[in-house]
């Protein structure tokens, strides 16, 4: 699960829980159940696609970072944690980082639901509106949910740790997963790079290449494409569409809050070099 090189601190037993619990997160399987609606709501979907294609979702991810961080406040979090800076969350208490993510996260999912029971009452017309919206929303708890353990996005290495993110939350498929998985663990590789030197020998060792692992805006935009309008299918009935669009709105968030957490999780860990891989 982690390795010692005689170099890491000692865990406590609650950064030990979490370290197992992020490995399962890891090994979890995509939901299948966007997979069976994926199959029998075809038809609907390929007409979503067209109303919405996978241009605009690029489009949609070009400005929504931005857009997020511009609205990822962080004096909340620096107070309700008794800092100083955001700066200063990163060798707090990961237990203390977690309390405090735990609050944004339920607090996006509410917003989430709320917002795609607005626009799911439209049916597919309110598609339009109601998936740049949940994009901003997810990227926005992504970037909150970093500030509760230190990280803000200050780098463009910053900025693809966001996507990778994403791309982990909105796996289609186990080969996604691993693979927006790997994507992180180069980053959290070049990002501590300059302040733990053990790590990136052992990054070299394994021969991990930067180029092989970031994920191109294109593909993640087809992969977010293809995850949200199989979850959205069923919006598009009227008569449902609002019960579905808050349902499917909060189940996204809650996956991608998850993602965050364990992904920021990791992060912490590694940077306060307690352990150097799970």
């Amino acid at each position: 699960m982690t390795e010692n090189t005689g170099l890491l601190m000692p865990l406590t037993k609650y950064e030990s829980d979490q370290v197992t619990d992020i490995l399962k997160w890891k090994r979890e399987e995509p939901s299948v159940v966007s997979k069976a609606l994926g199959v029998a709501l075809a038809p609907i979907t390929w007409l979503i696609n067209k109303i919405i294609p996978e241009a605009a979702i690029r489009g949609v991810l070009d400005c929504s970072s931005s857009a997020a961080e511009w609205l990822t406040d962080t004096k909340d979090i620096v107070r309700d944690a008794g800092v100083n800076s955001v700066e200063g969350l990163k060798t707090h208490d990961l237990e203390k980082s977690d309390a405090l993510s735990n609050e944004v996260h339920n607090w996006a999912i509410g917003m989430g639901s709320a917002e795609g029971g607005a626009t799911g009452a439209f049916g597919l017309l309110g598609i339009t509106a109601d998936i740049p919206a949940i994009v901003v929303l997810a990227m926005r708890t992504i970037h909150k949910i970093g500030v509760c353990y230190g990280f803000e996005v200050k780098t463009a290495q910053d900025k693809e740790f966001i996507l990778a993110i994403l791309a982990t939350s909105g796996a289609n498929d186990m080969v996604e997963k691993v693979s927006a998985l790997s994507t992180l663990r180069t980053i959290e590789v070049a990002i501590t790079r300059e302040t733990w030197k053990v790590l990136a020998q052992k990054a070299a060792a394994k021969q991990m290449s930067k180029e092989a692992g970031i994920i191109g805006v294109k593909n993640l935009a087809k992969q977010l494409g293809i995850n949200l309008t199989k979850r959205k299918a069923l919006q598009t009935i009227p008569a449902i569409g609002a019960l579905v669009g808050a349902s499917v709105n909060g189940w996204y968030i809650k996956e991608v809050g998850w993602a965050a957490r364990r992904a920021f999780q990791e992060r912490w860990l590694l940077e306060n070099h307690k352990i150097i891989e799970i």
